[in-house]
């Protein structure tokens, strides 16, 4: 249930207003609905960029003002922090920013100085972002600072490939390697399981003379279990708010967007995730997705995402603190109040949990850390005191959840090639 302004310990700063910063055509976009309304709740102004007039978020009784900028993704540099800047005028205060992507995080650390001015920003340092948000160079990190993830190769042509594939256990996992590449000269269209060698010698063929994917171990849905952690660190690297929790289901089934999932306190888990980034020294939010390999006992870190989670608002304190609130604290100069997480709560998405329900239900999959019963609900859309984006993305929904369906049906049908 949503939580009133009157009902949290603290005060947010309502002179500084929030901007929600995307890239690229996704209008379904429930994290940012989820950060404007829950600093929206605390009375701060709210702004967002949206592809049109019609999105979900712009439905939002608790945005100010939508900035209609459609965008790819794919755009110079200069010319998207000129836009930004632009913005920033017409807002007419320093606002703080909120990125809901890879390419908006990235873009932000390597411009602050140009931003900075106009915008209250975490002081990350400026190539770390897309050096977390890049496959390659998340497992090097993983490596130099001994935090495990799953076995890895980076091709640089076709004939590593083959090479590859010639000594590969299958199934695989190909992924694009790099943020901003992904729009413009996406490799495979998500995280993408490939069964066979045959397979993935035929999908190579499309990925040009030097393959921008991340050829990954796959770890058994049967013997693993997906986890994720929603942080933010101060300028310390110290962890102001720091949750940890498991996800039920996902679409596409075991590979994509968080559909279904639950707090659950996880200790060794809290910690690795707040040592690793001391060690890296980053300060902002982060959204983390690791899988437990029963295996061998170990957390294997899969993204390492800088900027805020669409799942963000499961997680919440006892305080009423999610991370989004307590970068806004932080950056205001307030104090973020303690408090436990709000553990058996539960997340649904409620536009593709359906689906990922009738996968997991025909694949047997369970997740056996998830509480039986929730201690509460938290809905991505449907939101009784701001009902028009759930309207809105009923609106949007057909032609998409036609193809999700479809996508299911083809998925079950086929067996071998899980995208």
């Amino acid at each position: 249930m949503a939580r009133s302004s009157s009902s949290v310990p603290f005060e947010a700063d309502t002179e500084v207003p929030a901007l929600i910063v995307k890239f690229g055509d996704y209008p379904l976009h429930h994290g940012g609905v989820g950060a404007i309304r829950s600093l929206g709740r605390l009375g701060v102004p709210m702004y967002a960029i949206t592809e049109d007039r019609w999105t979900p978020a712009a439905a939002s009784r608790y945005l100010t003002r939508a900035f209609v900028w459609p965008t790819t993704g794919t755009e110079d540099p200069g010319r998207l922090v000129e836009g930004l800047i632009r913005i920033g005028r017409r807002i007419g205060r320093p606002a703080v920013l909120v990125p809901t992507d890879e390419e908006a995080a990235v873009l932000i650390a390597e411009h602050r100085r140009d931003l900075c001015g106009r915008f209250l920003l975490p002081g990350v340092e400026s190539g770390l972002p897309r050096r977390l948000a890049s496959k390659q160079g998340l497992h090097e990190l993983c490596v130099e600072h001994g935090i495990a993830s799953p076995e890895a190769a980076f091709p640089q042509s076709y004939d590593d490939i083959v090479a590859f594939a010639e000594k590969a256990r299958f199934p695989v996992v190909a992924k694009n390697r790099e943020a901003f590449v992904r729009r413009r000269r996406p490799a495979v269209g998500g995280t993408t399981r490939i069964a066979t060698r045959e397979g993935l010698l035929a999908l190579a063929r499309d990925w040009g003379e030097r393959p921008g994917v991340i050829l990954q171990e796959y770890l058994p849905r049967e013997d693993a279990e997906d986890w994720i952690v929603h942080a933010y660190f101060d300028a310390n690297s110290t962890p102001l708010a720091l949750f940890t929790g498991v996800k039920v289901r996902s679409w596409p089934p075991h590979a994509g967007m968080t559909a279904n999932a639950y707090v659950v306190d996880n200790p060794e888990l809290a910690d690795l995730a707040a040592r690793f980034v001391k060690q890296l020294g980053y300060t902002g939010i982060i959204d983390l997705d690791l899988r437990f390999d029963r295996r061998d006992g170990q957390y294997k870190l899969l993204d390492f995402n800088p900027r805020m989670g669409a799942q963000f608002r499961l997680f919440e304190s006892e305080s009423g603190v999610d991370v989004v609130r307590a970068m806004h604290l932080d950056l205001t100069g307030r104090a973020v109040p303690e408090g436990e997480q709000r553990a058996g709560h539960r997340y649904v998405v409620e536009n593709i949990d359906l689906p990922a329900l009738l996968a997991y239900r025909r694949s047997g999959y369970t997740t056996p850390h998830a509480p039986k019963r929730p201690s509460g609900t938290e809905l991505a859309w449907l939101a009784g005191d701001d009902p028009l984006p759930f309207l809105t993305m009923l609106g949007r929904f057909v032609r998409p959840g036609a193809k999700h369906l479809y996508q299911l049906w083809r998925t079950n049908r086929r067996g071998g090639l899980t995208s």
